[in-house]
């Protein structure tokens, strides 16, 4: 007798439906074998026909078709299938009794989210066990962070519950270090950094050792090179001559693999050079051999003199920083294109329009920014860190719709989160905390954009998507600058508010900057969401687990479209899993296309648009990966730096696929046999896809 009903985990009884147990199965072939997966639809049947002889009078539950899909599994051979599947199941099986442990449906993580997690942030104690759950992680975290509050007359408690449900909820999460350290011994919570680097081997191996310290805790440092003098150049003390900045970096780089290798994260770091410097053509092409420099992102400080002498077609002068003297002339087009070639060929040099961040620069009696973090995201003066956090932009859709008055109240929150961090942040210099505090710079910024324009049906390379970007941030920046101004009220303006570029326009600011963008990698996966203001890198892919085995990851917006729409099978999904994308295949209708474009699909003058969109309404910068396809010429590549310099971004990134030996996303490159997929690394969400990006 046929089975027409099954029982849920919750006691409901529902129709029987044998297609998700074929799904299932073939979901666990692809994952683990990539191949077998035409095996699932004689499997299910010997599934289906073990259910109707055991369950004639009674209904099954779906632990029960589980079970005889294990059975059939081991059975017939595919043990490893049946391994992967039950490793699988024990995981959601761990996370349905974390919600019932919490009495409520957060945190919803995912399977992965819940992997990494295991893996760097959770708490362990001295014999490496791990002795916290992810909501006691959040409540370690909004404890530590509220207890600030007393010190300023607050109620803490109230605080604690407001900081705790915000991150429980996964509707914002602070920047890893944060996740990390707070409420331990350790205490660093920030995640940005930049170090001076002055013309001295004492002040270069001060800026190592400094670095080491901040990379140990899991932050990520920028530091300007411009300073020391070029190759050649002579250096009295010892009569000898200089080696030039490439090779101190060298330095860095391999103190860095070093620290790394025991951290919690990769260390990276971000080196900017001016264009002017009279190495900066060794500079420009440090990257092109595999492995030099490998921890380093690495950007030109172009001056709007040197784009105007480009755009003139004229020449400029390099300049020795020892003593100001001019070396040599350039014709400025021939830098422009080698830089646009290298990129083209390795992902590296980005280009920082230094000039463009100065305008932008809230205290320029303090000093002037030479260089940013890692990812670009937080241009900053020397000794100065960064706090980030970003609100989940795809928990602020309700019906269909933006909900405004949540989003408000969200990032209201988050600011007052993050002005408490940098009360309660451990800094790893005396000299850190001092510049830090006198600016109390936070950076507030968002997670899940390409999600929240697939619930309200935008495509992501449209105006209409372009105008959401501009109104979203201003909205973001605007509501976060009145808190910052009603704290600064209460608990008094930062320190340098006189010195500021804020004194003539308020009465009191807490913070200098309030909003950056960056690119959530690990916290993008925890929340469950797309990273930052990328599009999605891929509507089906395999997801390589940290624990060494495979998953088969579906986005779970387009899973659901395709089940209302009546479209959905594992033999699509299979399909996309290709190439991740979904415009080429035939059952896909094309609305559902338009609104599901990856950052392949989606050309490249769209990306830097969307850039500039949001970096109109962001105090400081915009991390955004403009990603090219594997075919994009250097004219390409120079048309996105130019395009992205008429927009007045701050900075500009790009990465052809394929450019480099080592990436976290690779198209069509996991093989057996004939097929091929789709296969990201365990914390990649988006953006930058080389292994030189800290993810925030």
């Amino acid at each position: 007798m046929p089975i027409e009903k099954i029982r849920k985990r919750d006691g409901r009884i529902v129709a029987f439906d044998a297609s998700r147990i074929r799904d299932a199965i073939h979901r666990a072939f692809i994952a683990v074998e990539l191949e077998n997966g035409e095996k699932a639809e004689s499997l299910t049947r010997e599934v289906v026909r073990l259910l109707e002889k055991r369950f004639r009078k009674r209904i099954p539950s779906v632990e029960d078709a589980q079970d005889t899909v294990l059975e059939v599994l081991e059975k017939r051979g595919y043990k490893k299938v049946a391994r992967e599947y039950r490793a699988y199941r024990e995981k959601k099986s761990e996370l349905r009794r974390l919600r019932a442990k919490l009495g409520i449906e957060e945190p919803k993580l995912t399977v992965n989210a819940l992997e990494v997690l295991r893996k760097r942030y959770l708490l362990r104690d001295e014999k490496g066990k791990i002795v916290e759950t992810p909501a006691e992680m959040f409540m370690r975290v909004a404890k530590a962070i509220a207890r600030i509050d007393k010190k300023y007359g607050g109620n803490p408690k109230k605080a604690e519950e407001t900081f705790y449900k915000m991150m429980a909820k996964l509707e914002f999460l602070p920047n890893s270090p944060t996740l990390f350290n707070a409420g331990t011994r350790l205490g660093q919570l920030s995640a940005c950094f930049v170090l001076p680097v002055e013309d001295s081997l004492k002040s270069i191996f001060t800026a190592v050792t400094n670095m080491a310290l901040i990379e140990k805790s899991g932050g990520g440092v920028g530091f300007d090179f411009s300073k020391l003098r070029p190759k050649g150049d002579i250096v009295r003390s010892t009569h000898g001559v200089a080696s030039g900045p490439v090779s101190f970096m060298r330095v860095f780089d391999v103190a860095t693999d070093v620290i790394k290798a025991g951290g919690k994260r990769r260390g990276a770091m971000m080196g900017i050079l001016r264009v002017d410097h009279p190495d900066i053509v060794e500079f420009i092409t440090a990257k092109q051999k595999p492995g030099v420099l490998s921890n380093f992102n690495i950007s030109v400080a172009v001056t709007d003199e040197f784009m105007d002498t480009v755009k003139e077609n004229g020449e400029y002068w390099l300049v020795n920083p020892r003593n100001k003297e001019r070396t040599k002339k350039l014709k400025a087009a021939e830098i422009w294109n080698l830089i646009a070639e290298s990129a083209w060929k390795s992902g590296d040099p980005g280009v920082v329009f230094i000039d463009e961040i100065n305008r932008h620069n809230p205290t320029p009696e303090v000093g002037r920014i030479e260089s940013t973090n890692p990812c670009g995201e937080q241009p900053l003066l020397p000794y100065e860190s960064c706090n980030l956090g970003s609100v989940n932009l795809s928990r602020m859709v309700e019906d269909g719709k933006v909900n405004w008055d949540k989003l408000r109240e969200t990032v209201r929150n988050a600011v007052h989160f993050l002005d408490n961090v940098i009360d309660a942040n451990k800094f790893p210099l005396r000299k850190i905390e001092r510049m830090t505090k006198a600016n109390r710079k936070i950076g507030l910024g968002v997670m899940g954009f390409a999600d929240m324009l697939i619930k309200l049906g935008i495509p992501y390379n449209s105006d209409e998507a372009l105008r959401l970007a501009e109104k979203l941030m201003k909205f973001v920046t605007e509501e976060a600058r009145k808190k910052s101004v009603e704290l600064g009220e209460e608990r008094g303006s930062f320190p340098n508010f006189d010195k500021s570029v804020w004194k003539d326009r308020y009465e009191a600011m807490r913070n200098a900057t309030v909003t950056t963008i960056a690119p959530t990698g690990s916290i993008s996966i925890i929340a469950g969401c797309s990273s930052g203001i990328e599009p999605l890198f891929a509507v089906s892919f395999i997801r390589k687990v940290l624990g060494g085995t495979r998953l088969f990851e579906i986005n779970p917006l387009f899973e659901a479209t395709a089940k209302e729409r009546g479209f959905y099978s594992a033999e699509i999904l299979e399909k996309i899993a290709k190439t991740g994308s979904v415009q080429n295949i035939e059952k896909v209708p094309e609305d559902v296309k338009k609104v599901f474009v990856t950052a392949l699909d989606i050309s490249p003058k769209w990306h830097v648009k969307m850039q500039a969109a949001f970096q109109k309404y962001t105090d400081n910068a915009v991390s955004k990966t403009v990603n090219l396809p594997h075919e994009a010429t250097v004219e390409d590549v120079r048309s996105v730096f130019e395009l992205a310099w008429k927009l007045k971004c701050k900075g500009v990134t790009v990465f052809r696929y394929g450019s480099k030996p080592e990436q976290v996303l690779y198209v069509g490159e996991i093989k057996t046999k004939e097929k091929k997929f789709v296969s990201a690394e365990p914390e990649y969400a988006g953006g930058c896809p080389t292994k030189t990006c800290p993810f925030p």
